[in-house]
């Protein structure tokens, strides 16, 4: 492996986490991305050189020689971006970021978690709990952990990795899991798959990626049919049956307490330190592949579940007033009507017979136009929906698709159509009762923004 690493896309929450483990490995790190972050603030402090201006002359001296510079890319740039272009025209090895990521799994005992949601907190969870264990893994994941403030997780000594499987532009198809772990197949992608057939026949194709010897683990009712090798061991689970699932659940005043059930007995008295109902699920499922991965104590799993804070822009509570009536804001990445309904649902079941009122920002042109109904029968469940521009991410605009087509379909009665910059003011005239802010765009970035806004206001 060549010793400077260069990223085309350097400021990808994916992207972070191999920057992070090359700067572990003693390697020369620097990339270009597009904005300034917080993310790329943090990269910067840790020794990654990061430019902001597609040019050429704007890579550092270091990583100018192809026989010293390994060249990383993720499929969100364009292949017209002119940095990507003199790497590629000047005789550079350039892989797609899924390409090392596969490296890193082939040589480990990897536990991959793959599903169009639930992977980044199942996952997270699953890291977690090997850390707590003193087991300990190289992950890879999709969200900034809050126990951790970060989204990889080092330890040189561990024989295992765990990873976000993603379905993206099919980079999951580049590991080699130990353990695999399939929360969910609802179509998503469709510009890269085209048909919901093709999007599970890529969930297939992964299913026999798994190692003779390790195990595949399955959401109970996935319309998947899995292709496992010979040897390959393979699981159901779910929040209420299957091979592994939850029993004895009791909800009392934000608690959520559940017993895991698996194979050899049972965990009993486990408290989610995320108390989402979803929650519950997710857990169950990274209980599972560490149980199976054979690196498992019963009593630190339990320790690591209620100790386990979630990742940023995971139903991450941002704001709280005090009293049973103050204020609250909550912030989600949902980006799928799934995911979306799921993380509306969970705040109308933290806090029954409170007005909520929803923030969303569309994510990417396809996704808008192929989901438009699902994505408003999400938001009309919610009391209050403010509704933003779309954030296009990769993607030129499509005609017709606008946040239009979701807004026309909203049945509540209160629901306005803004652009994101009107977002703070918007909230701070408003007497919101619960504050629900979601969407995988540049909405997050103003999230703290709008929590200190509000802070203000007390």
């Amino acid at each position: 492996m060549k010793n400077n690493i260069y990223f085309v896309g350097a400021g990808g929450i994916g992207m972070a986490a191999l920057e992070r483990y090359f700067l572990s490995k003693g390697c020369k790190v620097a990339g270009y991305d597009r904005t300034p972050s917080e993310l790329t603030d943090a990269l910067a402090a840790e020794g990654v050189e990061i430019t902001f201006t597609d040019d050429e002359t704007t890579i550092p001296a270091g990583f100018r020689n192809p026989e010293m510079t390994l060249v990383v890319y993720t499929p969100a740039i364009p292949d017209d971006n002119r940095i990507l272009t003199w790497f590629r025209q000047g005789g550079f090895e350039v892989v797609k970021r899924a390409v090392v990521l596969g490296l890193i799994t082939r040589n480990s005992k990897a536990l991959c978690f793959a599903g169009t949601h639930g992977k980044t907190t199942t996952s997270s969870m699953a890291a977690h709990i090997m850390e707590t264990e003193g087991v300990g893994s190289n992950a890879f994941l999709g969200g900034v952990l809050r126990n951790y403030n970060s989204n990889f997780l080092l330890s040189p000594s561990s024989a295992f990795s765990v990873v976000e499987a993603d379905e993206f532009d099919r980079s999951f198809h580049q590991l080699t899991p130990y353990i695999a772990v399939i929360t969910s197949t609802d179509p998503d992608h469709l510009d890269i798959y085209g048909t919901e057939e093709e999007y599970l026949e890529g969930f297939a194709r992964f299913t026999e990626l798994v190692t003779p010897g390790g195990a595949l683990v399955l959401h109970k009712g996935l319309k998947l049919k899995p292709r496992p090798r010979e040897g390959v061991r393979v699981y159901t689970y779910s929040r209420d049956e299957g091979d592994f699932h939850a029993s004895y659940i009791r909800s009392d005043h934000g608690v959520i307490t559940f017993d895991f059930v698996y194979p050899d007995g049972i965990i009993r008295n486990i408290e989610l330190g995320v108390p989402v109902e979803i929650n519950i699920e997710n857990a169950v499922a990274a209980l599972a592949a560490c149980y199976l991965s054979g690196a498992f104590d019963a009593a630190k799993a339990r320790q690591a579940i209620g100790s386990f804070q979630g990742a940023h822009r995971r139903f991450e509570v941002v704001y709280k007033e005090e009293g049973p009536q103050g204020r609250v804001m909550i912030d989600d990445y949902a980006h799928h009507p799934d995911e979306l309904k799921a993380a509306i649902s969970s705040v109308k079941a933290l806090y029954p017979d409170r007005k909520l009122t929803v923030a969303f920002q569309p994510h990417l042109y396809t996704r808008t136009r192929d989901f438009a109904e699902g994505f408003a029968e999400a938001l009309s469940l919610a009391d209050e929906v403010i509704l933003l521009d779309i954030y296009p991410a990769r993607e030129e605009p499509i005609p017709g698709v606008t946040s239009g087509i979701i807004f026309d379909r909203i049945n509540v009665e209160k629901k306005t159509l803004i652009p994101l910059k009107d977002l703070i003011p918007t909230i701070k005239n408003r007497n919101f009762d619960l504050l629900l802010t979601a969407g995988a765009g540049d909405i997050g970035a103003v999230v703290p923004q709008l929590a200190a806004a509000l802070k203000a206001k007390e």
